[in-house]
């Protein structure tokens, strides 16, 4: 189903014509919609402390905890969509993997899955392992009205990375390893993770979220040869599996320039494109028929609002053309961000992007 073909049916009504669905969709907005990848978390005071003390894995189990710091950017910068508090890494959690995130790291796995017999420790996620999950989303829907909650999951690809490393990695050796030595042991554990990854980003649709995000933060690491044969069947999976419920599917990867094209083959409504390569060439290699996602080099905020405005004005210049866009920065927000700096550009681009 293309995103052109939402049936109004299967949307939340209230989101439905919000600005952020109608530029997925590629229709006529009155403004570029604008979002920020982890807007919710640690640029803002406040989400530092209802956190403090608080592990993060056991914070996204806390269904009143993670609706307060998925509605705080929403408050402080008007930003036309929610993103769901979670973490990649928490289905995993969910079916049982002994995995932690380390402050200062980042995921880390205390048995990595290196053999065929590993697999039998990825077992299928249920609704019933994430219910604090339907309960937050439940509890977001509630409080936002008509601004839309988008959900998200890591891909396969980049799970299957933290799984095989056991944390993370900047050459990803021993995941490449299997991928090229051992290609069925490889697949069959990217099968598996996408039947997971499909059923975690079900549960969010169905409790509620608007559209859905599948970050494969680690796929710039792989040549397109690579991505189209032992990767994508896996990304296109888990984009099928939530095909019929007719929300946008929006896919990102850092450092990707290389495999736009086939990330929105792999089934995305939405192309999320990191600052490398500017809006109008990603167009060309992406190709008709999607809307592009981004893409403001996420340092630019850490200068003066004058340059943050043109920076900005050179995104939205390079996006005159497209079918849709949805303003974004070209990776997360930063940890040092002044949140004021946040808010700004979001006026910026709403006044400066009016139809």
């Amino acid at each position: 189903m293309s995103a052109n073909a939402i049936p109004t049916g299967q949307q939340p009504s209230a989101t439905y014509d919000s600005a952020f669905l109608r530029a997925c969709r590629r229709e006529p907005v009155p403004h570029t919609p604008v979002w920020f990848m982890r807007q919710a978390g640690r640029s803002l005071p406040e989400y530092r402390k209802v956190r403090e003390g608080i592990p993060m894995l056991e914070s996204c189990t806390r269904p009143e905890l993670v609706t307060e710091i998925t509605l705080q950017p929403v408050r402080r910068h008007d930003v036309d969509a929610a993103v769901f508090y979670s973490d990649i890494v928490v289905p995993l959690k969910a079916i049982g993997i002994d995995l932690d995130i380390k402050p200062g790291v980042g995921p880390v796995v205390a048995e990595p899955v290196r053999t065929r017999a590993d697999l039998a420790r990825l077992r299928d996620l249920t609704p019933e392992d994430v219910s604090y999950v339907t309960e937050a989303v439940g509890l977001l829907t509630g409080e936002l009205g008509s601004t839309p909650l988008i959900g998200f999951a890591g891909a396969p690809f980049t799970l299957a990375s933290y799984l095989v490393e056991g944390g993370p990695s900047r050459t990803y050796e021993n995941a490449k390893a299997m991928m090229y030595g051992d290609p069925g042991l490889w697949a069959d554990l990217l099968d598996r993770l996408a039947d997971i990854t499909g059923a975690f980003l079900k549960v969010q649709i169905e409790a509620g979220a608007s559209a859905v995000q599948l970050f494969d933060s680690w796929a710039g690491a792989l040549a397109p040869a690579d991505y189209r044969a032992s990767v994508m069947p896996a990304s296109a999976k888990v984009f099928d599996a939530v095909a019929g419920y007719g929300v946008p599917r929006i896919h990102f990867g850092v450092g990707t320039g290389e495999l736009l094209k086939l990330m929105g083959d792999a089934g995305a409504d939405v192309v999320g494109v990191d600052w490398r390569v500017p809006l109008d060439e990603a167009a060309r290699r992406v190709g008709p028929g999607k809307a592009l996602q981004g893409n403001l080099d996420p340092t630019v905020l850490f200068t003066d609002r004058g340059t943050v405005e043109a920076k900005a004005q050179e995104v939205l210049d390079a996006a005159a053309n497209l079918e849709g866009h949805v303003f974004n920065l070209g990776h997360g927000v930063m940890p040092n961000i002044e949140p004021d700096a946040l808010t700004h550009l979001v006026d910026y681009v709403h006044t400066a992007s009016v139809r």
